[in-house]
């Protein structure tokens, strides 16, 4: 029994964590009186399962026992007590378990998301937000996705919340004449928890399907809410996220490592996505080029491939460079890196890579991309110096994995060439 109980908290922490504090947040009207009693109710959700069962609803047993939580916090705050009169209504069986219909948004994952990334918030302050209360990550997770210190993420989380109660920031969908000031950012945060679903930052597994599809269905349903006036960036993303997914089956052998994407089982990709998704592509480049229309469009060339070597790598190169034109960022110029290595070969990838190593140096992509190319070229002695600093660096563990087979398959073989001799 204490097994079952400690496996259903886990199960139900990782799919329904957002909901439930994102439906807290809407009945106390405060961000950090959600998240921490929502973390004690999973706290006595483990002590009272072992003893009662799994009960029938879980997630509604941790919503009413999170507000209750909650309530007791606000009543011990005699500052909130008017808060608490006006947002803290008794909850209904109704309330427990929102559904959501076509025509009305019902959904608190997506009032939260809008709330978060209200124009009053700092961009960045906005997604990482979100990323703590939708998904609950840790505050060092979210600090490696923005390649910034744990401390100056820390102060960014708690500015922000502590902005939106002093603004009275709403909690709503916003009307549809202010969603154009705010579909950037929400679509910004929705691509970053499909990559943490993607790719997650640390820990054993390195696909988390949950994040994936919590972002696909995000995805969808800011489409269905921008009709018919979708913003073609809104469907780039959904696009690009179901051709990244697609692929989810082949990214992992059986013992749960990382397989690379020229190695993978082609015959595994989710054919039905990319069934799906190649409109999408063809529906958003005739609205523009935005940069999610052109990372679904390399995608589409990358799905389309029925082999590695079918790959059409010199229009891949094209779309990254109108999408560096266009949008530049460090992390599109090493991926552009990587194409142009396979179109003009590995010391061409490497010349472009080594102009990006003092800004990219403490992500372990720029490493493990070197390090790949320096295997093709043979210099296996830059190539094992360039896959331990990736190793070094790497936080999940199926990555890491990944990269001491690496090295081991090179730790014995005499170097041929060595970079920059």
């Amino acid at each position: 029994m204490q097994a079952d109980a400690a496996e259903a908290v886990t199960a139900v922490y990782r799919s329904d964590w957002s909901l439930i504090v994102a439906t807290l947040i809407r009945l106390v009207g405060d961000f950090d009186v959600a998240e921490e009693a929502a973390q004690e109710a999973f706290t006595a959700a483990v002590d009272h399962w072992r003893v009662t069962g799994v009960p029938e609803f879980p997630r509604a047993w941790l919503i009413k026992t999170a507000h209750h939580k909650a309530i007791d916090r606000l009543r011990r705050r005699a500052r909130f007590e008017a808060a608490l009169e006006l947002n803290s209504p008794v909850v209904e069986p109704s309330q427990l378990d929102p559904e959501y219909e076509p025509g009305a948004i019902q959904d608190d994952r997506l009032r939260l998301i809008f709330t978060c990334c209200h124009p009053a918030l700092a961009p960045e302050a906005q997604v990482a937000l979100t990323l703590r209360t939708l998904c609950g990550l840790l505050t060092d997770e979210i600090a490696r996705a923005f390649l910034v210190p744990a401390p100056t993420m820390a102060q960014r989380l708690v500015r922000a919340k502590r902005k939106i109660r002093d603004a009275r920031i709403p909690y709503a969908v916003p009307d549809t004449a202010d969603l154009p000031a705010r579909i950037d950012a929400v679509l910004a945060v929705i691509y970053l928890v499909f990559n943490e679903g993607y790719a997650a930052t640390r820990g054993e597994p390195l696909v988390r399907p949950d994040l994936s599809e919590e972002a696909i269905r995000l995805a969808r349903l800011v489409r269905q809410l921008t009709a018919p006036q979708t913003p073609p960036e809104a469907t780039g993303l959904l696009a690009l996220m179901l051709l990244h997914d697609s692929r989810r089956e082949a990214r992992l052998d059986l013992s749960g490592d990382l397989v690379v994407l020229e190695e993978q089982d082609r015959q595994r990709w989710d054919r039905a996505r990319i069934a799906e998704a190649l409109p999408l592509v063809e529906e958003t480049l005739r609205g523009g080029s935005g940069p999610y229309a052109l990372q679904a469009a390399i995608a589409a060339l990358h799905c389309q491939a029925a082999r590695p070597e079918d790959t059409d790598w010199p229009q891949i190169v094209q779309l990254y460079d109108r999408l560096e034109r266009q949008h530049p960022s460090a992390i599109v110029s090493l991926n552009r890196a990587v194409a142009v290595a396979m179109v003009n070969g590995p010391a061409a990838g490497l010349t472009l890579m080594d102009a990006l190593a003092s800004e990219l140096d403490d992500f372990h992509l720029l490493h493990a991309a070197r390090a790949d190319l320096l295997r093709r070229l043979g210099a296996y002695t830059d190539a094992t110096t360039s896959y331990e600093r990736a190793l070094a660096l790497a936080t999940n563990e199926s990555e890491r994995r990944f990269l001491a087979k690496r090295l081991a398959e090179i730790a014995e073989r005499p170097s041929s060439v060595v970079r920059g001799s």
